[in-house]
This record gives structure tokens, C-alpha cells and sequence, in this order.
């Protein structure tokens, strides 16, 4: 009875020690755009839906979601709700940087959004981007452990080669701003950079790029841009997820599902399985 008894308080400590783990997902999932037949946003939704039902992630952020878009996934996922605001006029207009997260699992305690520019608190482009870009922001608690950790989701500018690099410096500056407590904090988008970028360069000064940091856990193809060609190999990687010294990341994966030879999306959504680690969990 006695070896029982020390047999499993030993196996609590190990679990205790072990921490507390979240999902998440970064998930450009293409605007609805009425020319993309036959990949338009009709002819997707179930199948991207089910895939986020599946990988079940507690937080993930999409990138170029409209208004419709965000109500259909917010009626298909049962557990979640989102926040965010369209970056044409902080309203329902526009593409949204919404993020979405399981409600019995996490808290949300804070939320916000800022344009990448040089007046970040209104609508507005700024350096050579080409469209008014935003980073949406939340505080969470998670209820099982009670850390508390800060997600950021954004999408980089296609064209403004200054406004990328400017926008990288802005939400790392912004993430010290709205972050004193120095809690842990994910960083996911669609960066339209490379890894060789400066822009990301500069963010891998101060973060940890998930999927490198994986090593052998790291799984599925080199890329995250499809463009919805399924014959072509996926090579081009721009979308991630970093994450602060507050993390350690357990596996990442590219996700390169597909149904009847087509994506749900032309970006393949990147996943990250993260650990606060024993001194986050209290």
C-alpha cells in the first residue's frame, strides 16, 4: 500500500513539473474572394472549419478573415469565441487579424488593436505599404494553471519593403509597452518575409521562431504559401509563430491538409504545442 501511495505522489510531482500546455495555430485563411472559383470561400469553409474543429487549438489567429468569414468559423467551433476589429476603419470593414480562443479552456482579460504605422491608435498605412496592415492583441488566463500569457497576430504588408521592416520593430516595441509583467508571449501572422528577412531577423533577436526551435519535433513541408496549387511543392515560408523566453516549445507543424486534390486556404496554417514550464504555472 505504502509503495503504491509513494508511487503515485511521484508521478504528480512529475506532472506538476511538467507545467501547463496550450495549441496554437497561425491560419492566413484567404479573403473571401468571389474569383477564386473553384477555391472560393463557399466551396472551403466546411473543410478548413473541421480542420480547426480536429486540431482543436485552445488560441489561434487567421489573417484576411472578413466579417463573414469570422461569423461563419464562430458558428462551426462550438467551445470558441473571437475579438478583433477590419483594419479599413476599425469596424466590421476590412480584413480583420481576429483571434479566437477556447473559452473553457482560457480567459480572456484584455484586448486590443493597433495599425502598423506611425500612429498606431488610428486607422492608418504608413513608410510604402500598399493597404492599412494591424496587429490584434490579447491578455489570457489559462484556467487549468492559471498562467497568464499574451498573444499577438498580425499580417505584414505584400509590397512596403520599409513598412515590414518598420512594422517588426513596432510590435516588438509595442509587445514591451503593453507587456511590463514580462509575461509569456506568442507572436503569429502571415510576415510576407522569408526567414533570411530582416524583418524577421529582427523579431528572431527577441523570440524564438517555433518552428527552428521544434528541431526534430518540427513536422510537414518547407513551406507555408500554396498559393492553392496542389501540384507544386510548398517551398515558400512566411507565416509563423514566435514565442518569448516564457515558452518552451514541445512540437511544431505545418499543416498541409487537403481534401479531394485542393487546400482549405492558399497558406498552410503553422501549429505550435507550447509548455509554460513550472514557474508560469501557479
Amino acid at each position: 500500500m505504502k509503495k503504491s501511495i509513494l508511487f503515485l505522489f511521484l508521478c504528480a510531482t512529475i506532472y506538476v513539473g511538467h507545467g501547463q500546455t496550450i495549441d496554437v495555430i497561425s491560419y492566413n485563411i484567404r479573403y473571401d474572394n468571389p474569383n477564386d472559383n473553384p477555391n472560393h470561400w463557399e466551396n472551403r469553409k466546411d473543410f478548413l472549419i473541421s480542420q480547426l474543429n480536429f486540431y482543436a487549438p485552445d488560441v489561434f489567429g487567421v489573417q484576411e478573415g472578413l466579417i463573414n468569414q469570422l461569423k461563419d468559423m464562430d458558428s462551426g467551433l462550438e467551445d470558441y469565441t473571437y475579438f478583433g476589429i477590419g483594419r479599413d476603419h476599425g469596424d466590421e470593414r476590412g480584413e480583420f487579424t481576429a483571434v479566437f480562443y477556447n473559452q473553457k479552456n482560457i480567459e480572456l482579460l484584455k484586448e486590443g488593436t493597433f495599425w502598423l504605422s506611425t500612429t498606431p491608435e488610428v486607422p492608418s498605412k504608413d513608410w510604402d505599404a500598399a493597404l492599412p496592415r494591424i496587429c490584434t492583441y490579447g491578455f489570457f488566463k489559462d484556467k487549468g494553471s492559471g498562467a497568464r500569457f499574451f498573444v499577438f497576430n498580425t499580417h505584414f504588408d505584400h509590397v512596403g519593403v520599409q513598412a515590414r521592416e518598420e512594422s517588426a520593430k513596432l510590435i516588438l516595441q509595442k509587445i514591451k509597452e503593453l507587456n511590463p509583467g514580462n509575461h509569456p508571449t506568442v507572436l503569429m501572422g502571415d510576415f510576407n518575409l522569408e526567414s533570411n528577412s530582416k524583418g524577421i531577423q529582427l523579431i528572431v533577436q527577441q523570440m524564438k521562431d517555433t518552428h527552428i526551435e521544434a528541431g526534430p519535433n518540427a513536422f510537414g513541408p518547407e513551406g507555408t504559401f500554396n498559393g492553392f496549387d496542389f501540384g507544386k511543392p510548398v517551398d515558400k515560408r512566411i507565416d509563423y509563430i514566435f514565442v518569448s523566453n516564457g515558452f518552451k516549445v514541445l512540437k511544431s507543424a505545418i499543416l498541409s491538409d487537403s481534401k479531394d486534390l485542393r487546400y482549405p486556404s492558399d497558406h498552410l496554417p503553422v501549429f505550435a504545442r507550447l509548455d509554460f514550464g513550472p514557474e508560469q504555472s501557479k
